[in-house]
């Protein structure tokens, strides 16, 4: 089988392709970043998803195409998530219709969801995306379900929060103080119930979704979690460094967060502050009864996967050589420098 992975440079988008390497797929990528190191064996085709005739150059001769470049919600420019994350999206889907490729698999995002009025999530729960990046993926998936009227088989995955090692941009935020032995914070009293997903997992759900015939949306994440404050509590348990949770009030901190975003003295994306102190989890049975999928990480788990990656690569985190995606990258703290010693 020949699988194409857009985004396959990205965090998520090497974890697939390594997965699909290990399954025996010829892999090739597409991405406006290099794949750094490399792969043996893997094809990479640099280029920019919103140019339509590189598009259709990648797809050439795949069997099966995972579509997973979108600009994150760490974009400060709107105009990005609708140029790269609806009209990439419109590109590929063109190009595949075009040349008949068997099967599609689109990554999505919880965000279409907002903050959701109950839970747990299912597929059928009504969208509210409630900020700009959240709209422009279900605007993806709206076209997804367009081409799949037209004939193109295209399946739409829906994944909770990734994590896993080498999942870095804001949790790196979070290991960092850790590290440091800093508090942490929760909003509110942090027993918002939370889910995350493993990267690893996903990318097996990926891979189980291309299998199956037929256009279908799947919610993926761990049936494993509990709290924020649990899941917190438990890493600086583990970690080990004196760090402990504390409960800010949710209204100012957002308030400010999103001040700071918008000035530019925060990482944190408006996605980011308004779900952090929400309640969010899926019911996965869909996914466990059609594709037979089962996730192999709690949310404990998946934190200290991801934290010992961290300490592990700590200096190389802090001190890259090349630039890479956001979710590979350390983060500039910016104004969240001074969370911790408001904790203390």
């Amino acid at each position: 089988m020949r699988a194409l992975v857009t985004g396959g440079a990205g965090y998520f988008g090497e974890v697939l392709v390594r997965k699909l390497l290990a399954h025996g797929y010829q892999v090739r990528i597409f991405d406006i970043n290099r794949l750094d190191p490399p792969l043996d064996g893997v094809e990479v085709m640099q280029a920019d998803i919103r140019h339509y005739d590189a598009v259709a150059n990648a797809c050439s001769g795949m069997d099966v195409v995972f579509h997973n470049v979108a600009h994150n919600p760490l974009a400060k420019h709107k105009h990005l998530f609708w140029s790269v994350n609806h009209g990439g999206t419109e590109n590929l889907l063109r190009a595949c219709f075009d040349q008949k490729i068997g099967k599609v698999v689109y990554t999505s995002s919880a965000a279409i969801y907002g903050a959701p009025k109950s839970n747990p999530v299912t597929e059928e729960t009504p969208p509210t995306p409630m900020e700009e990046y959240g709209r422009a993926k279900l605007a993806g998936e709206d076209l997804c379900r367009d081409y799949a009227g037209r004939g193109l088989d295209v399946s739409i995955i829906r994944p909770r929060t990734i994590m896993g090692h080498g999942r870095l941009g804001i949790f790196q935020v979070l290991y960092e103080w850790i590290y440091q032995g800093y508090n942490i914070p929760v909003l509110n009293d942090g027993r918002n119930i939370f889910s995350f997903v493993h990267a690893d997992d996903l990318a097996e759900g990926c891979i189980l979704a291309s299998r199956r015939a037929g256009g279908e949306t799947y919610s993926l994440g761990t049936d494993r979690f509990g709290t924020m404050r649990e899941a917190l509590e438990h890493l600086c348990a583990y970690a080990g460094t004196g760090s402990r949770v504390r409960s800010l009030p949710m209204a100012p901190v957002t308030v400010a967060m999103r001040i700071c975003w918008s000035l530019g003295l925060s990482p944190l994306a408006p996605y980011h502050t308004l779900m952090y102190g929400k309640p969010m989890y899926y019911d996965i049975s869909k996914a466990k009864v059609q594709l037979g999928w089962q996730p192999v990480f709690s949310n404990n788990e998946m934190f200290e996967d991801s934290y010992r990656w961290y300490l592990a690569h700590r200096d190389a985190v802090l001190h890259p050589t090349s630039k890479t995606s956001d979710h590979k990258s350390a983060l500039r703290a910016r104004a969240l420098s001074l969370v911790p010693w408001v904790l203390q």
